[in-house]
């Protein structure tokens, strides 16, 4: 199988977790924080945070149009939390000068299942990766509202999507990378190196 290369976004979040999640899963991964660091990779890991604070370090750091360039040709990434807000076509309970890269086909609301102390666990049904049910940690989490067609959902809570997928790019409102269970990087991994291997 094709091993394909990895950045992880690191400007904030939980960078060293995703890192070593793909790891134990046997690729190596680099930090991206400049433009060219996007140059060598074949996917992007995009971990939770703060997404307005993103935004801007996005900016500050000259990655907004590198990135929308990347996605544009086709690179896959992994999103969780905060990721997934930035991956949005639009943010409901956005700032103005919030970005929303629109490489997904959902409108989300940021921290829709309430702030840091209304974090919680619950074990979600998530077929694609297999029978045994993922302990899922929300943190501040995105409220899925709305769907596009071409959008797949791997799993929800009280009817809203939780896991979904859209061509190259994974999205989770949780963070996978809390827990020793790599099956979602694993599912990512396999998508991108398919990709990889067809456009050889």
């Amino acid at each position: 199988m094709t091993i394909p290369s990895v950045g992880v976004l690191a400007l904030q979040g939980d960078v060293r977790e995703h890192r070593q999640a793909f790891e134990r899963c046997g690729v190596p991964t680099r930090e991206v924080r400049f433009p060219a660091d996007l140059d060598s990779i074949d996917g992007l890991a995009m971990p939770g945070g703060e997404s307005t604070t993103m935004s801007r370090l996005l900016r500050v750091f000259g990655l907004e149009e590198p990135l929308r360039r990347r996605l544009a040709e086709g690179m896959g990434c992994f999103a969780t939390c905060a990721g997934m807000i930035l991956l949005s076509t639009r943010i409901l309970d956005g700032r103005a000068d919030q970005l929303a890269f629109g490489a997904l086909d959902v409108d989300v609301r940021r921290n829709g299942y309430g702030r840091q102390v209304d974090s919680f666990e619950t074990e979600l049904s998530i077929p694609t990766i297999g029978e045994q049910p993922f302990n899922a940690v929300f943190i501040r989490a995105p409220l899925v509202e709305r769907t596009g067609r071409s959008v797949d959902i791997l799993a929800s809570v009280d009817g809203r999507p939780v896991a979904i997928a859209q061509g190259p790019h994974v999205a989770l409102g949780f963070h996978p990378e809390m827990t020793d269970d790599d099956r979602l990087h694993r599912f990512f991994l396999d998508r991108l190196a398919a990709r990889v291997a067809s456009a050889a």
